[in-house]
This record gives C-alpha cells, structure tokens and sequence, in this order.
C-alpha cells in the first residue's frame, strides 16, 4: 500500500491521516450532506408536480418517487451520524472485542441485501482481538457495508488478519468500482461520485474517532480500503494487552459506556403494528437513540420488507401473534440466531428481557414504553454487538 502525505485532502477526497478533521473539512461535509439531500427531493418534488399537473404515474415514476425519498432519507441519517461523531460529547468504552464475529454478525444481517442485489461478499477472516469501543465498532463495519455494497460493480472481498511487526488487527475491503470490461484510460482516471459520498464521509470519520487508520487506493478500477486497528489483543509480537481489562478505570478520567451518546446510532428497528397511535408512542419512545425506525402495518409487510435487508431488531404488537408471524420469525432465526424481537402488550405486563422467556422473546407492557423500551432496545440490540 503506497503511503499518503498528511497534507489537506482535495475536496471529496480520502482523508488517509489518523486525525479528526479540520473545521474546513466539516464544512465539506455538511456541504455535501446538504446536496445529497436536496438533490433526491427535488426529484422527488418534480416527480410530485407533474403528478398534481397530470393526475397520473406510471408504476415506474412511482419506483423513482419512492427511490429519491429513500435516498434523501438515508443522507439525512447519515448526517444524524456525523453530527454524533462531531459533537465532542462521545466517551467511549475499551472492552476486547472479537473482529471476525463480529463482521460475521453484520454479514448475517446484510445477507438478503446482498443476494437481492446479486452481490458476493468472500471473506477471509483470521482470529483478531482489539481493544475498542463495541457500539462504534457495529456502526463502522455496517458503514462500510452500506458503502462497498453501494460502490460495487461485481462482489466485495473482505480479508481480516495481523500486519507484519508490529501486529495490528487490519481490515482489508477490495472491490471494484467499474465493470472491468468498460474501462478506459479516461474514465479510468475519474473515480465514481459515489466512492467520496457521504457514505464514505461516514467510515472516514467512524474511523477516525476510533482511533482506526482508513487507508484507502483507487486505482485501476479497483478500490481497496485498508483499516488498521493500533490496540490488538494478543501473543503476537507488537501486540498489546492493556491493564484496564483486569482492572476498571475510576474516577473523573474513567472511561464510562454509560456517557456514551446514542450507543445505538445506526442499528435499525422495523416497527410492526397496524395501530397508527401504537407505532407513533413506539417512535416516540426511541427517538432519541439515533435509531433507524420503519414502519409497517402487518406481518406481510414485515416479511416482504424483510426480504430486501434485515433490520436488527423487530418490534411488533401481540396481537400480531399467529402462523406468519411464526414463519417470519423462524425464518429471520435461521439466518440471525440473535435476531432480537420485542412483543408489546397492551395489558399489565412486567417488562421481560428475551433472556428470561422460555421463547426468547423480550416483552413489554405498552403503558411502560417511554420509561423501559430505550433500556430493554440497549440490551436486546447490544446481543449482536
């Protein structure tokens, strides 16, 4: 891998230095999170303006309506993200995590999206441990899905393993960002926009607060993205083993998960019931998690939504309960034995964590919503973590 010099990107480019950005460079960010939303929505509004001018639309104007909300929708939740990483006010967590379980975990989640797409993800994953914040970690390996699987023109080849001396935990993606058999010397020398979208803005910077180096080479229509990982666990020589594992930090310094802001940011919640005033309370009540939240109104929805991508957990009401909701759940156990459900009661209920049912299902009752479902979403989604 070539080595960058530390100096000010261009604009849109691969930041490579292990430092925050500057002001300017937020500038940059918000400037394209700007454009990333207004540019979908105002497809989206001539879209509306013809259909008020002709009272008509075709089945495939509505597939583009509902394309251009989706994407803006998606840049806005990206923006919510950066926001989070810019803030200053993060306090994370140190605790050993192993990598390949956890990117296995999050291609279990990304599986249908992939398929559907007619995307192969190969992977190579070697046992490494590191010390690192475990929520942001999730949110780094699912920005990085969401931006190969958005910047592929064939599959996307994973490779997880240690550097020479001294070892550190390295996270290879390759992929390419071109049909090999279109390319050209001139369009081999402009990159695709989407390469430096805000989808990358948010590895880059996910990265970045975590201390993870992203090393990123476009070149031949081929793009490769390296993360290195500085504090890896293990017998290797260069390898570290930190005392905070044996003992807690205390006091005014110590690292608290707790003052982690929205630890969840980035999981993604669907949401089943057929009650409009039940899916607004349940909204409500996680809206401050920087949770991604659909909404559908019966468990064929959830299943046809489902089909295209897995969210990471599911809320449904009880009565909901019946023959396909039993298929649906078999289904999404099969592919994520983790997968989280959470059925809402309207009766009295004791709020139940999925540990303690006989079917592994977290329960609640819906007049404790706003005061349990944020603590029992932390530990229900925080299973696959």
């Amino acid at each position: 891998m070539p080595s960058h010099t530390p100096a000010p990107p261009a604009p849109g480019a691969a930041n490579d230095a292990a430092q925050g950005p500057s002001h300017a460079q937020w500038a940059e960010i918000v400037q394209q999170l700007g454009a990333e939303i207004a540019g979908p929505l105002s497809a989206a509004l001539e879209r509306i303006q013809n259909l008020v001018a002709t009272g008509q639309i075709d089945r495939q104007g509505l597939r583009s309506l509902r394309e251009s909300v989706a994407q803006a929708r998606e840049a806005g939740m990206m923006g919510q993200q950066l926001a989070r990483l810019a803030s200053g006010r993060l306090r994370l967590s140190r605790e050993r995590l192993q990598l390949a379980p956890l990117l296995r975990s999050v291609l279990a989640h990304r599986s249908r999206e992939t398929q559907t797409r007619g995307i192969q993800v190969r992977q190579v994953l070697k046992p490494v441990e590191v010390m690192a914040d475990g929520s942001l970690m999730f949110a780094l390996l699912n920005a990085l899905m969401d931006w190969a699987l958005a910047s592929t023109h064939s599959s996307i080849d994973l490779k997880l393993d240690l550097t020479p001396w001294p070892a550190k935990a390295r996270l290879v993606c390759r992929f390419a960002h071109r049909s090999l058999d279109l390319l050209d010397e001139q369009r081999n020398a402009e990159l695709p926009p989407v390469l430096n979208s805000l989808a990358w803005r948010l590895v880059e910077q996910t990265a970045l607060t975590l201390g993870v180096l992203p090393l990123r080479e476009d070149a031949s229509g081929i793009t490769v993205l390296t993360l290195e990982f500085p504090q890896t666990v293990g017998d290797e020589p260069g390898t570290v083993v930190l005392e905070p594992l044996v003992e807690p930090a205390r006091g005014a310094d110590a690292q608290q998960p707790s003052l982690n802001s929205k630890p969840l940011a980035g999981c993604h919640l669907l949401i089943v019931s057929p009650r409009r005033e039940l899916r607004a309370q349940l909204q409500d009540a996680v809206r401050h998690m920087g949770l991604i939240v659909d909404l559908v109104n019966s468990i064929d929805e959830a299943t046809q939504f489902c089909l295209e991508g897995l969210p990471h957990g599911l809320v449904f009401e009880s009565g909901l309960r019946g023959a396909a909701f039993d298929q649906l759940r078999a289904e999404l156990l099969r592919e994520v034995p983790q997968f989280s459900f959470i059925e809402v009661l309207d009766g009295e209920h004791l709020t139940q964590l999925s540990t303690a049912t006989a079917d592994g299902m977290a329960r609640i009752s819906r007049q404790h919503l706003a005061d349990a479902l944020p603590s029992v979403l932390l530990f229900e989604l925080s299973k696959t973590l």
